[in-house]
């Protein structure tokens, strides 16, 4: 299937996706290859980003262990802003002109989250990196990353992930898991599918924002699926 190609993007990571083959943290290896695909890929389009902060804090896990869920939440939020200036110096250490925009502001390291500036940014050709989620507790940052490809105008919202697609079921569990190349916002909701939580699911549907699915950790890949090649699975609204 060849998918179409994207010029305005978001790009979706995970927090795990800076770790490496540890169990927490930041891998400066690892951040340094991604950092090199993105570098690859981004080429004559134009890109921004948003990091999870799972491989450093999760929100709802310590909220689950006795934490405040609202204290917790922003605790998540601050590794965020972590990934994303590791991610920062990666990129600018590959030649890529990079801008951190905070939705909790923190001037000592990044920018204020401002639409029209981000919006410049991507128009000079820079990689823009939102951080801090949407900067409010009980949201995740797939649902920030949704909210900013819809305040982007982004053509699509690519979710780099360990799996190169949607299955109906965990390929890493279940050996018969067969995988979609497409299907319609409806399905992923009314069948539950985990591809990222229904509010960014939901958002991306009202806006018409077709979501991406693949594997970022096989080398080159990133580059290919942006290109509308490669292997992955693509979420749309029903024609």
């Amino acid at each position: 299937m060849t998918r179409p190609r994207f010029n305005r993007i978001l790009l979706k990571l995970s927090g795990e996706a800076l770790m490496g083959q540890g169990q927490f943290g930041i891998d400066p290896e690892t951040v340094k290859g991604l950092a090199s695909e993105i570098a690859a890929a981004k080429k004559d389009r134009e890109l921004c980003v948003v990091v999870g902060g799972g491989n450093i804090f999760r929100g709802i896990a310590a909220a689950a262990k006795g934490f405040d869920r609202t204290s917790a939440d922003y605790m998540g939020m601050l590794a965020t802003v972590m990934n994303s200036l590791a991610l920062q110096n990666a990129l600018e250490n590959q030649g890529v002109d990079t801008r951190v925009q905070s939705a909790i502001p923190m001037a000592a390291v990044s920018e204020p989250y401002i639409r029209r500036r981000a919006l410049r940014h991507l128009e000079k050709g820079r990689v823009v990196l939102f951080a801090a989620g949407t900067g409010n507790p009980y949201f995740t940052t797939d649902t920030a990353a949704a909210l900013r490809a819809a305040e982007m105008g982004c053509d699509a919202l690519f979710k780099g992930t360990s799996v190169d697609g949607i299955y109906t079921a965990d390929p890493k569990k279940v050996s018969g898991a067969k995988r979609y190349e497409q299907l319609s916002f409806h399905r992923v909701l009314s069948d539950d599918l985990k591809i990222m939580d229904a509010a960014a699911v939901a958002l991306c549907r009202d806006n018409n924002i077709p979501i991406v699915v693949f594997n970022v950790r096989q080398p080159g890949n990133l580059a290919q699926v942006l290109a509308g090649k490669g292997t992955a699975t693509i979420v749309q609204n029903e024609e």
